[in-house]
This record gives C-alpha cells, sequence and structure tokens, in this order.
C-alpha cells in the first residue's frame, strides 16, 4: 500500500494517480522473497486506492476551473497498492531486536546506467525499478505481489520513489529484497514523466472537496455513504467487499431487526450512566474500535488518527497485526498513557514472531491480545478479485505481456507462509503462559467453542464471522450469542469468560440489544473506517459521540440507568431464528452489490 504526497510542481498538468508496490513481502518458500518483516499488511483486492482528506480548503471562488483545484497548493493524494485476494503480512519495523535476525545485508553494487535501465520494462525485459536513485529487480516479485501485477508493471524502468517513499520506512527495500535484487545506483537521471487524470478520477477528487460538512452526519450510516463518494471504487471494494454472495455480510445487520425491545416506564431515568468495563479496564461506553486492516487507505494518519480519536472519547481500540501503521506508531499515539488498547494477533507458523509481538504487547502495556482464528484461509472476495483481475489484465496487455498473465489461484499456498493453519487449542494455552494480558479468541462461531474456550482459560471471546467476509453463510453474531448464553449459564461457565461480538452494528439500539443477550461489550470495524477515511480524528470522535447519545437515550427509553440493568427480559427473540428481511432502506442505500463482468466495448 502507497501513499505519496505529491509535489505542487508535479501537479502543473493533471497529474495521473496510481500506485505500485505493496507494503509486503511474505512470500511462499519457494520464492526467493522471504517473511522478513512485522508490521502486518492484510492484503485482499483493492486496487489504485487513492483517497484525500481536506483535499483543499479554499472554498471562496466557486467558479474556479478544474485546472486551479488540481493546481491547489494543498493538493493531497494517498496512493495505496492494490490489495490481492489474500491477506498478507508484512510485520514491519516494530521489534527491533528481532528484527535483526531478518535484516538483509544488501550494498549498492555497480551503477546501472540510463540506457539500461530503460530496457528493463517488462515481465519479458525483466522488471527494474527505481527508489530513491537505486536500481531494484522486481521481476520475480512481480509474479507474487499480492497488490497484483499492474502496480510494479506500470512503474517498470521508471522512478518509482514519489509514490513509494513518503510512506515506507528507509531501510525496508534491504529488509524484504534479497541482495542480488538491488542491482546498484542510476548512473544518469530519468526525465519525469506525467499522466492524465481520468474524468472518472477529476469527478470523485471533486466530491472529495465537495463533500458533507461533519456537521450534518447524524447516523452511522451517513458515515459509509460519504466514504462511498470519495474513495476510489477499489478503496470502497476492498472496505466493503464480504465473502462469495455477502449473505453473512447481510444478515450481520438485518439480524438485529428481529430482536424487539420490552420497555420498562415509571423509572426515573435523569440520569444515565453508560460506561462499563471490558477485561478489566473502564471504559466509557459498552462499544469498541474492532480491528481492521490498512486504515490508510482512507486516510493518512491511518490507525494513529483513529487511536487519537477513540483515546479522546474513552473508547477503547484494538488495532491489527495488519495495520498500515506501524506498532509503535499506533501505541505512541495515545492520548495518554491510561489510554486502552488492544491488539489482533494473527499467529505466523514462525512461532518466535508471534512470540516476540506478544512481549510487545507486554511492554506496551496492551490490556488484551485478540488472537484471530477465523482466517485459516481467505474468504472469497469477489468485489475485490474482479478489480484486482481487470486491472492487471489491462496494464500487462499495455505492456505487451498478455500471454504471461498467471491466473492460477495460489492464495492459500501463499497464505501459508503468514497465517498458521494449524493452529489448535493447544497453542492458545501455549500463548496464556507467555504473558498475563487476558488472552481472546476472536473469530468463535458456535456456541460449543466458547464452551471449549472457557475451560481453556481463555478470558474472553468475541463472536465474530469477520464482518462476513470469510465462511459465507456463517451465522450472525448476535444469533450465535442468543444460543450461547444460557447454555453457559447452564454449565455455570457464565463468569469465567467474556463474550464479546461484533458485525453489522450500525445503531446505539444495536449496541443495546446485544448487550441485553450477555455481550460484554460490542465492536465495529468498518464504520470507524468510514469515520476516518472522511474525517480523520474528528470523524472518529463524531462516530463515538453519535453512538453515545444514542445509547444514552435508547437506555432511558428502554426504562434502564446503567449498564448492569440490561438483561434478557428486556427484549423479544422470538423472531431471531425466522431470519426475515426487513426493509431497512438506509442501510440498503448505502450497500453496493456484486457485479457482473463488464464487456471490452464498455
Amino acid at each position: 500500500m502507497i501513499f505519496s504526497r505529491l509535489n505542487p510542481s508535479i501537479i502543473t498538468k493533471k497529474v495521473g494517480v496510481d500506485n505500485i508496490f505493496g507494503r509486503v513481502l511474505s512470500i511462499s518458500k519457494k520464492s526467493s522473497f522471504k517473511f522478513y518483516s512485522f508490521r502486518d499488511y492484510s492484503l485482499r483486492t483493492t486496487s489504485n486506492i487513492i483517497s484525500l482528506d481536506n483535499f483543499s480548503n479554499n472554498k471562496k471562488d466557486n467558479n474556479n476551473s478544474k485546472d486551479k483545484y488540481f493546481n491547489s497548493k494543498r493538493f493531497l493524494i494517498f496512493l495505496v497498492s492494490s490489495i490481492s485476494s489474500v491477506t498478507i503480512y508484512s510485520y514491519i519495523n516494530d521489534l527491533t531486536n528481532s528484527n535483526k535476525r531478518y535484516l538483509s545485508d544488501a550494498k549498492p553494487k555497480k551503477g546501472i546506467t540510463v540506457e539500461e535501465f530503460k530496457k528493463h520494462n517488462s515481465l519479458a525485459n525483466g522488471v527494474w525499478v527505481v527508489i530513491k536513485g537505486q536500481v531494484y529487480d522486481l521481476t520475480e516479485f512481480c509474479e507474487i505481489h499480492p497488490g497484483g501485477k499492474k502496480n510494479i508493471l506500470k512503474f517498470a524502468g521508471k522512478d518509482a520513489t514519489k509514490t513509494f517513499d513518503p510512506i515506507h520506512a528507509p531501510d525496508i527495500i534491504d529488509k524484504f529484497l534479497p541482495k542480488d535484487k538491488h542491482l546498484g545506483e542510476l548512473i544518469g537521471e530519468l526525465e519525469i514523466e506525467e499522466e492524465e487524470i481520468s474524468e472518472e478520477e477529476e469527478e470523485r477528487l471533486l466530491r472529495v472537496q465537495n463533500k458533507p460538512s461533519l456537521s450534518s452526519i447524524f447516523n452511522i450510516s451517513d458515515f459509509e455513504y460519504v466514504a462511498r463518494g470519495i474513495l476510489t471504487p477499489n478503496a470502497w471494494a476492498y472496505y466493503s467487499s464480504a465473502s462469495d454472495d455477502e449473505v453473512s455480510l447481510r444478515e450481520n445487520h438485518y439480524s438485529f431487526h428481529r430482536v424487539f425491545f420490552n420497555p420498562k416506564v415509571l423509572v426515573d431515568v435523569s440520569t444515565v450512566d453508560i460506561s462499563t468495563t471490558m477485561l478489566g479496564s473502564k471504559t466509557d461506553a459498552p462499544f469498541y474500535c474492532s480491528a481492521t486492516a490498512l486504515a490508510k487507505l482512507g486516510h493518512e494518519d491511518g490507525e494513529k488518527s483513529i487511536a487519537r480519536g477513540c483515546g479522546r472519547e474513552g473508547v477503547i481500540q484494538m488495532f491489527s497485526t495488519l495495520a498500515s501503521c506501524s506498532f509503535d506508531e499506533i501505541t505512541d499515539s495515545r492520548v495518554s498513557p491510561e489510554q486502552n488498547q488492544w491488539f489482533q494477533l494473527y499467529v505466523n507458523p514462525d512461532r518466535t514472531i508471534s512470540y516476540d509481538l506478544i512481549e510487545k504487547c507486554d511492554a506496551k502495556n496492551i490490556k488484551g491480545i485478540f488472537v484471530t482464528v477465523d482466517a485459516p484461509v481467505l474468504g472469497n472476495r469477489e468485489k475485490d478479485k474482479r478489480l484486482k483481475f481487470e486491472d492487471d489484465a489491462n496494464i500487462i496487455e499495455e505492456k505487451g505481456d498478455s500471454d504471461k498473465i498467471d491466473r492460477s489461484q495460489g492464495a492459500a499456498k501463499a497464505l501459508s507462509s503468514f497465517i498458521d493453519t494449524s493452529l489448535t487449542w493447544k497453542d492458545i494455552r501455549d500463548f496464556k503462559t507467555r504473558t498475563k494480558i487476558p488472552i481472546v479468541i476472536k473469530g468463535i462461531q458456535r456456541p460449543e467453542d466458547v464452551v471449549l474456550a472457557a475451560k481453556n482459560g481463555v478470558d474472553a471471546v468475541v463472536l465474530s464471522n469477520h464482518g462476513g467476509r470469510q465462511l459465507e453463510f456463517a451465522r450472525a453474531p448476535l444469533e450465535v450469542l442468543s444460543d450461547t448464553m444460557p447454555i453457559l449459564r447452564g454449565k455455570n461457565l457464565d463468569k469465567k469468560i467474556e463474550v464479546y461480538i461484533d458485525g453489522g452494528v450500525r445503531r446505539g439500539t444495536d449496541i443495546i440489544k446485544a448487550l441485553c443477550l450477555g455481550a460484554k461489550g460490542v465492536g465495529l470495524g468498518r464504520p470507524f473506517l468510514y469515520a476516518n477515511s472522511g474525517y480523520g480524528e474528528a470523524g472518529v470522535r463524531k462516530l463515538c459521540e453519535i453512538l453515545k447519545e444514542e445509547i444514552k437515550t435508547d437506555m432511558r427509553l428502554l426504562g434502564v440507568t446503567k449498564i448492569s440493568e440490561l438483561s434478557e427480559e428486556l427484549v423479544d427473540t422470538r423472531n431471531l431464528k425466522s431470519r426475515l428481511t426487513t426493509d431497512d432502506r438506509l442501510y440498503n442505500s448505502v450497500y453496493v452489490p456484486l457485479s457482473p463482468p463488464k464487456f471490452r466495448d464498455n
């Protein structure tokens, strides 16, 4: 994923915006590229992601021409590489001591002339790129790049520094590429090429400039609506996509519509307290920011602005091994030492990597480690795959390499290098012995596994189907919660383990329904991404404020004043198993369905 702040001088003409390399460099064992980094990077198709925040604050002259608009001195473009339909991890720059064993001792070699360099501009002739004056051979890496060939081929035989450099650590290349792929210094200078921005991209950039003010946002779906307008189609596909026909995605939300309230009346509700505790930590609200990957797709500060927004609102942030910011960057963004953060752990086949991350959680005072167990392989996310394939095919045909397109599906094989598919309960018990931080299993999808978690000493579980991105037709977490709590109470395990849920939450009433059914807290993932994409830290704070106010209002109307007063007697769940679908026009209005393939003449 690449973000780039473009120099205004380069935008004298309309500048074409595209990205190049994803920041991932863990590859299958047969490849010469090895898993050397520590910052995770989830890679699921998303091509040419471009997003702007505060693109231009100069709105005095509403009649400014487009040329003036594109020449704005505040022209800020974040370019993000395509993300493949597999999740690949790249734990970058986070573990300083243990990183040493992964460093490449690559040294610049003899120089490469401009004439020689420019010959290597295709798969047939070799894919060479220049970054900060150094020449790198990415021919092999191009074949396994999680973002697709396009994002590297576009810069074959060219200088990619302006796109690559602003978001990457100075030593990232030498850490990731074998030393024989560092060919040496470029001798001579390359001319700077300018590209045209498409008409569609011009329209999107204008929408960014004219996005609704934050004061006009009244509910969570409003953030989603704005994000859909300001993100590229590829970025939107990455954030919003789910598995197969996306039935589980929609069911996660619709399930809340099948539960109704039994409100009490004549109760003094003049004072309402929505604070609670989660994993022993106090929090100002019964919801939290669930871990998501690649927040920088939508905003320059990525997970850092989410951390600040959550911190100022007293809401817990869970951040991912797949985050686009480093572990240290996110934890250093806390607004105070007391701010609570959780960490989502994807277990690596190399256990020392996971152990090092657990140690880092201890050092950084992380309050919970959430081990993700619902992604041994990646779900079939067709929105992502379709966009990635179309983009790859187009650029490869332009380069004359159409006969070299590899359409094979090697996702599971590649993924096995980064996520341990052999994870078992034994590993969970092992993690428990290595830290005093609460261990939580994220991705449980049936009551029987919650019981096993309690018997294995797990501190908590998250009932989740990964936002509908994994197994299609996995049940909605709210439905699983309704089945789980009576079983735990029947086995006297309900006091031994905390139960959380995420998925489909859009209203304060959704959160209250889950709490009534026994959840300790409720997570939201995509809504935080949408709020952050459109408005950064201010958007994150506004999201928290909206949910807090909705919860307070709904609790008063329900006849309760504290979270501890919420119980099953306040809800009617008789329709929960019916799976009837209500006509939620607000939710449906922002949902983008799957699309068929396009004819070439379109």
